[in-house]
């Protein structure tokens, strides 16, 4: 038998035996009980909190109101509702002294006078609803700050403005190059692509690889565009030449994405190997190999404030890493399908991570969640993509695209993307998209070996397009 059900059951034999000579049975339950065991057990804990403040905090407070009246002078409230658990000690001959003595008395085997007792009732309902009332106005107080939410502002809903046809193969990546001239594709036809943007027609094809190319980026400060693929390859491409002019060796699997640092002359890839290397774009050395992840890192992100690199994995973390020491600085385990897709917003310090669950909104530099984007995008998320007028758009694995408002998390259209004549309804996917850097244009990289850009439609209003109603919610969640 457990030691404290023995004691309670030799208690209970005790009462039972000898309490009948007193004509009183022992509760230990009883209100008055409670209330001094709590009440002395609160004294010795918190004692030392209800000390005078040192004269120098004690200047900087507010003078007391006249209207409050104290009994004790010299002991400064810091905090009332601690003072309202603790009574201070009490004077001789008040009630709290005959609640003490009642106690004594009970422990002696009197029995309280009916006008103690009573009296004992009355304070400890009193105390008790006071406590209750300061904890839901508490909890008020919480419940108004979190219906708080911003009302979403009206974007024009986005249109199909043309199809380009090229590819052989699913296309698998996309970038556009800073002068927002030409954009790149690159497919599982193993080619590379480069388009005009204004008029769509093909400019270049470059052939290197020899698997689906999964990562494309062009530099904004030399005239090379980078590549990676499922052959574990990452090439340098000179624009000037159109021919290969680096290699860069050490992935393990095949590589599924890459990015430039915006300042450093620094390239990360990451890949099948669950690692992200970091690599001297000039020497083709590695930097540093960023180790952590335990499943494929499908997605990676450069900017230029720490952290300069953040990475999604399969294994359902997102990760923020510190360059400079080469190791993890922060881990995000919020989401509980594969990360697929990360994106920055071009002028705020924050980003968003996309999964099958949901689409997650943080803030740099610490990884604090902001937001969930909401009604959610039901699909397998592939590809996010942000402009600087606060449109996120979202592409899914069934063909679904969705457009969100960046500052409240509010869907404002949603629609199936449609394939072209030809092919199989199941050819419905979207796996890559970005906007051009004027923010007007979206490109999308299909299962339908097509590519297609999306503009704002310029006759629409709010009141012809108001777009999916916003449901303001009493509570958001925190995770």
């Amino acid at each position: 038998m457990d030691p404290a059900e023995q004691v309670e059951r030799l208690s209970k034999r005790s009462r039972n035996l000898f309490g009948k000579d007193y004509g009183f049975s022992l509760d230990y339950n009883e209100p008055i009980s409670q209330r001094i065991k709590f009440s002395s057990k609160l004294r010795n804990e918190y004692l030392t909190a209800r000390e005078p403040l040192p004269p120098h905090i004690e200047a900087k407070l507010p003078p007391p109101s006249r209207s409050s009246k104290r009994e004790d002078t010299t002991r400064k409230e810091i905090n009332p509702t601690l003072n309202e658990l603790i009574p201070p000690p009490p004077p001789p001959g008040t009630l709290s002294d005959t609640s003490t003595s009642t106690a004594v008395a009970i422990r002696q085997g009197e029995r309280p006078s009916g006008q103690a007792a009573e009296t004992q009732m009355q304070l400890t309902v009193q105390q008790q609803r006071a406590r209750s009332g300061a904890g839901g106005s508490r909890a008020l107080a919480e419940r108004r700050a979190n219906v708080t939410q911003i009302r979403p502002e009206w974007h024009a809903p986005w249109k199909l403005m043309r199809v380009i046809s090229g590819h052989l193969g699913w296309v698998r990546s996309v970038c556009v190059e800073p002068d927002n001239q030409w954009f790149a594709t690159g497919a599982g036809d193993r080619t590379i692509k480069i388009w005009d943007l204004a008029s769509g027609t093909l400019k270049l094809t470059l052939t290197g690889h020899i698997m689906t190319v999964r990562g494309l980026a062009v530099s904004p400060r030399h005239p090379y565009l980078f590549s990676c693929g499922e052959d574990k390859m990452v090439k340098c491409w000179d624009l000037e030449q159109n021919k290969v002019i680096r290699h860069y060796h050490g992935h393990l699997s095949g590589v599924y994405s890459l990015d430039l640092h915006p300042n450093l002359d620094v390239l990360v890839t990451a890949g099948r190997d669950a690692v992200a290397r970091v690599w001297d774009m000039r020497t083709r050395m590695a930097v540093h190999v960023l180790s952590g992840h335990k499943a494929t890192i499908s997605s990676v992100k450069c900017q230029e404030a720490d952290p300069q690199v953040v990475t999604g994995s399969m294994d359902t973390q997102v990760r923020l890493w510190d360059l400079a020491a080469g190791k993890t600085q922060t881990v995000l385990t919020h989401h509980k399908k594969s990360v697929r897709a990360l994106t920055m917003h071009p002028t705020e310090f924050t980003f968003a991570s996309g999964s099958a669950d949901n689409i997650k909104q943080w803030k740099f530099p610490e990884g604090a969640f902001m937001q969930n984007f909401e009604p959610a995008h039901n699909a397998i998320v592939n590809t996010l993509s942000t402009n600087s007028d606060g449109v996120m758009f979202s592409g899914g694995d069934n063909g679904s695209i969705a457009f969100f408002d960046w500052e409240s998390g509010h869907k404002f259209q949603e629609m199936e993307a449609t394939a072209v004549p030809g092919s199989l309804d199941a050819e419905n996917g979207i796996f890559a998209s970005t906007f051009d850097h004027t923010g007007l244009r979206l490109i999308t990289c299909e299962a339908d070996k097509s590519i297609k850009i999306w503009r704002e439609d310029p006759e629409a209003t709010p009141e012809t397009h108001p777009g999916i109603e916003w449901k303001p919610k009493l509570g958001r969640q925190r995770y």
